[in-house]
Order: C-alpha cells, then sequence, then structure tokens
C-alpha cells in the first residue's frame, strides 16, 4: 500500500520536500512542441508557455516538466538545436516568474546539461538513460534527480515492439538494470524516480496490465511515476477520439494508479487531477 513507503527517503527539489507515500504529487505536462499529440502547437511560445505554467501553478502542480521534443508514437527526431531552442527559451522565461521545482523531459544529455543551467531541477528521460550514453554521468555531476522510463525502441518504431515474453519482468529487469548503473556512475540512490511507460511500447491490453501489477515496481525502492494522462488506452475504453476529451477517463486511471501505489501523476489536466488525488489520498493515504 502507498502509505508503506516509510523507508524511501525524502526528496528536497527547490524548498519543496517531497515525502513519499504520504501523498500522490502532480507534475503539469508543459509541452512547448507544434506535434504533440494532445496540445501540440497551444504552448511552442515562451508568451503562451509562461501563461499555461501559471495555469497549471495555479491549478496545484507540484512539478512542472517541459517537453521540446514530441514522444508520441510515430515523432520523428528534432536537431539538436531545435529542441535547445525550444526548451531553453522557455526556462528562462518560466524561472523570472515560477519557482516551482521544473523538469525537463529529454533524452540528450546536451540538452540536460543546458536546461540545468537555465534553472531546471530535474531531468526526465523517457529513455532511462539508454539514448545517450552521456545522460547518467552528467545528471550524477549535477546531482539532480532523474526519471528513468521504461521504452523499447523509439517513438518512430516503439509501437511495433510491444512483442513481450513477460511483460512485467521485463519492465522490471530493464528498470532494475537502469537504477544499477545510475547509482554506480554516482546518482543518489533517493534522486531516481522510475516510470513503468505507460503507451510507450505497449498496447492497450498491456497498459492495463501494468496497473494491475504496479505494486511489484515497489520492489525497486523508487518513487513511481505514471503518466497516463489523456492517452490512447483511455480512448478506446471511452470510444473518444478526441484526447482533450478523455479527462473523466484520466481521472479514472490517476486513482487507479494511486490505488496501486502510484507516488506521482503526470498529467495535461492539473487542478482536475489535483481534486481526483487529493480525496483518493484521503480514501487510501489516511489511516482510521
Amino acid at each position: 500500500m502507498p502509505y508503506q513507503k516509510q523507508n524511501l527517503k525524502k526528496l528536497v527539489v527547490r524548498d519543496r520536500c517531497f515525502v513519499w507515500g504520504k501523498q500522490t504529487y502532480i507534475m503539469g505536462v508543459l509541452n512547448v512542441t507544434p506535434d504533440s499529440f494532445s496540445d501540440g502547437g497551444e504552448f511552442n511560445q515562451p508568451i503562451t508557455a509562461l501563461a499555461q505554467a501559471h495555469t497549471l501553478a495555479a491549478g496545484g502542480a507540484d512539478i512542472i516538466d517541459i517537453g521540446g521534443q514530441s514522444t508520441r508514437p510515430g515523432a520523428e527526431q528534432i536537431s539538436l538545436s531545435e529542441e535547445l531552442d525550444r526548451v531553453v527559451s522557455t526556462l528562462e522565461a518560466l524561472r523570472k516568474e515560477i519557482n516551482l521545482p521544473i523538469s525537463v523531459d529529454t533524452t540528450r544529455a546536451a540538452v540536460a546539461k543546458a536546461a540545468i543551467e537555465a534553472g531546471a531541477d530535474i531531468i526526465n528521460d523517457i529513455s532511462g538513460g539508454t539514448f545517450d550514453p552521456e545522460m547518467l554521468p552528467l545528471v550524477a555531476q549535477a546531482e539532480v534527480p532523474i526519471v528513468l522510463m521504461h521504452i523499447r525502441g523509439k517513438p518512430t518504431t516503439m509501437q511495433q515492439l510491444t512483442n513481450y515474453q513477460n511483460l512485467l519482468q521485463e519492465i522490471y529487469n530493464f528498470l532494475d538494470k537502469q537504477i544499477t548503473l545510475a547509482t554506480t556512475i554516482g546518482i543518489e540512490p533517493s534522486k531516481i524516480i522510475i516510470d513503468p511507460g505507460i503507451g510507450f511500447a505497449k498496447n492497450y491490453h498491456q497498459n492495463i496490465e501494468i496497473f494491475h501489477k504496479l505494486p511489484l515496481f515497489e520492489k525497486l525502492n523508487c518513487p513511481i511515476l505514471i503518466g497516463a494522462s489523456r492517452k490512447s488506452f483511455i480512448g478506446k475504453i471511452l470510444n473518444q477520439p478526441d484526447p482533450k476529451a478523455r479527462v473523466w477517463g484520466t481521472a479514472a486511471a490517476c486513482c487507479a494508479a494511486i490505488f496501486q501505489g502510484a507516488d506521482i501523476l503526470r498529467v495535461h489536466d492539473v487542478q482536475k487531477m489535483r481534486e481526483v488525488s487529493l480525496v483518493a489520498d484521503a480514501l487510501m493515504r489516511t489511516r482510521i
């Protein structure tokens, strides 16, 4: 159960203390891309990104997650210079007005380095540190937290790579290996967050299976992040092709994740999911 995570150390990021197991934390999505699956093109200018960041903060976000490279299925890799320009310009605007912890969703060490120098606090790597061999050493040197996510292939190929012999065990083994590598390189165990990668090289049934078996990953002794917001498996259940119309399906997925032990929810609709998490926490994390 979530409230049993007393053996996990607290994490302090930009004067904000994350106490794992006591409550659910909300990571607000800020895509500064023209082609993300749900909100591409809406916040890809510093002025619109800043306005959205204020909306996320006012809605109760604990972390704002900036992404300059779309990771939707089929997304092509943009140039390094383009990703740097998107991320750094956004960070510079946000850091003048927003004091929340900011994470950057990137698989490139060069982007991570520039982002940290511009004020980012956390690196969120969908490849779990596998796409760029310099990522884990960079994070160790910078002494910042990192999210290690499971994926197969790359966004261009991942949806053709869903043939697993044992889905949960393979995800577990991947994360276990990357945690070991990260700590060997010098990343503090207390600064590692794991993400089983909902929607990344997983089909509909596999995404559901991850929710059913999520407590398995507590054995890795890291906080668990779940990013199910607006994703296609919810659309399939609801027969809803519009990602923005999947808000209440997302709410149900967030409840399920909390009940199964998730510590952080990465979501688009921050205010609504904050309300969902407050009720779910009261039901699940409060001892009577």
